[in-house]
């Protein structure tokens, strides 16, 4: 597999900085006022083809406390119906990584061994041809896949989704109740709605 126009254009629209602004102003009691990067990992840390973005997010009035650090690795899908698909992975040592999106030095000494797998956390993805070399892509998580991680001896179940376009991200992450399968937070009542404030596009690697 290669890197398609498809999936180097998923990357480019994603690598980026973002913020919800206008939808924390019009609905200030549902959604949090939120900066959200994704920086591009300037290599490749697998066999197979792939573009990897760092991502994390932080509250406006506290950037420098930045949280939920995770690797997003964006790949070409076998499956016909989905052509692409993200998978996600944690931060083995989450203080190595954690501000890389202000401070994208501290993703240029890693190795395969500092991500650590998600089972379940896979999203498949479709994308909508707008005009030429415009597209709108659609990410949702297989049938009853179920994405959970460990941190601090504790158990997290995260219901995850998105959708990009050139300028636009769009959120649909969850927190759910393990137990009851209710969700807990996030993007409870629709998607945080992201604009892009900055293009980290030129960052992706090109020969892989």
């Amino acid at each position: 597999m290669v890197i398609s126009p498809e999936l180097r254009a998923l990357a480019e629209y994603m690598a980026g900085e973002f913020n919800n602004q206008a939808q924390a102003l019009a609905d200030p009691v549902w959604y949090v006022h939120l900066h959200l990067w994704h920086r591009p990992v300037p290599f490749n840390l697998f066999p197979e083809p792939s573009l990897i973005l760092f991502a994390e997010q932080a509250n406006i009035v506290n950037l420098n406390q930045p949280y939920r650090p995770r690797f997003i690795q964006l790949r070409s899908s076998l499956n016909p119906e989905f052509p692409l698909e993200a998978q996600y992975y944690m931060p083995q040592n989450i203080s190595q990584v954690q501000g890389a999106g202000q401070d994208p030095e501290r993703l240029q000494h890693l190795t395969p061994e500092d991500l650590k797998l998600l089972p379940g956390c896979t999203l498949n993805i479709t994308y909508q041809v707008l005009s030429p070399n415009h597209y709108r892509f659609k990410a949702i998580p297989p049938k009853d896949q179920i994405c959970c991680f460990s941190y601090q001896n504790k158990t997290y179940q995260v219901e995850l989704g998105f959708e990009a376009t050139q300028d636009e991200f769009f959120s649909y992450d969850k927190g759910i109740d393990p137990t009851t399968g209710k969700p807990l937070w996030g993007a409870m009542l629709g998607p945080f709605q992201f604009q892009k404030q900055s293009c980290f596009a030129s960052l992706l690697p090109n020969d892989l």
